[in-house]
């Protein structure tokens, strides 16, 4: 790595020389806005998402959740990503602030840099500004990403209707273990369901299972419900149910931060999807939406109420 830079315009003298060209950005980072350049007849998706240090993630220490400067920056782009996925669109713009601790060494900013660039690259998007300050707290970042519908309609929470058959990506929970820090956000799988089928409803699992589900069913106006047989659930669950004490399916309803995909397909949709061999083992049937509101599970007895629970921003 270079030597560290010692001032703020070092610091994005050394960014700006990392950033690569892109023809649909005539004018980059350097001035005082950037000027970019949709494709015609696209509509413009705009996410924000931010990672604050000490909640999203913790610098250095024991542990597998702990996170290198390069994986906090990850993460930070690829929470914004999995918000466009769940929208089947194409990630192309983002502008980043970096609030950074007055304390800590430029390496760590360099590292976080290094981390967004690389993934920014990997999902063709151009960092095309931002803003750098400092504090005496913690690191603050936030990132601001854009991104494209390129032909398809924006897929919606609140397109579900009763009848759809309700799917989830991936397994769940216990990401705190490390998978937030690593996660594939799943921009290209959403992106070919949406071409394929008649997606009724989408949305990223940031929050906890329950409770983006919960907002999913609410936006539509319908009841989900659930069989919670079929749950995927991860390793890392397992793993963490042995340190907490609570049942593994109990994180992998709750926990948050999977940024798996929660989506529904009418019947028809559904029966094609289970034979698509590319897109099929992504997936697993988990349950339908019905009439009525609220999260159900399904018993031997009929339907019972499920508490939607997950992460809250606001309840510490």
């Amino acid at each position: 790595m270079a030597a560290a830079p010692r001032t703020e315009a070092d610091l994005i003298a050394w960014i700006r020389g990392r950033l690569g060209a892109a023809r649909s950005v005539p004018v980059g980072p350097g001035d005082d806005a950037a000027v970019v350049r949709p494709r015609p007849g696209s509509d413009i998706l705009v996410t924000v998402d931010a990672c604050l240090e000490g909640r999203h993630f913790v610098l250095g220490g024991p542990g597998p959740g702990a996170a290198t400067p390069r994986l906090a920056g990850r993460k930070l782009l690829a929470r914004n990503l999995s918000d466009i996925a769940a929208m089947a669109g194409v990630p192309t713009f983002a502008v980043v602030s970096m609030t950074l601790r007055r304390d800590a060494p430029p390496r760590v900013a360099m590292g976080m840099f290094i981390g967004i660039n690389a993934l920014a690259r990997e999902y063709g998007v151009a960092l095309v500004g931002g803003d750098i300050s400092a504090w005496d707290h913690p690191f603050a970042l936030a990132l601001t990403l854009l991104g494209e519908t390129r032909g398809l309609r924006p897929v919606r929470r609140g397109g579900t209707r009763p009848g759809h058959r309700l799917f989830v990506t991936g397994a769940l929970g216990g990401s705190i273990l490390g998978r937030h820090l690593r996660f594939t956000p799943r921009v290209h799988f959403a992106r070919a369901l949406a071409a394929r089928y008649r997606v009724g409803a989408m949305i990223d699992v940031s929050d906890g299972f329950l409770r983006d589900l919960g907002h999913l069913a609410r936006e539509s106006g319908v009841a989900a419900h659930v069989d919670l047989a079929t749950l995927p659930v991860s390793r890392d669950a397992r793993r963490l149910a042995r340190m907490t004490g609570r049942a593994p399916l109990d994180h992998a309803l709750a926990d948050g931060e999977d940024h798996e995909l929660i989506f529904t397909l009418p019947p028809g949709e559904a029966k094609r999807f289970a034979a698509d061999r590319r897109l099929a083992r992504a997936a697993t049937l988990v349950g339908d939406i019905r009439a009525g509101r609220g999260l159900f599970s399904k018993t031997p007895r009929g339907p019972e109420p499920l508490r939607e629970q997950g992460y809250d921003h606001l309840v510490v």
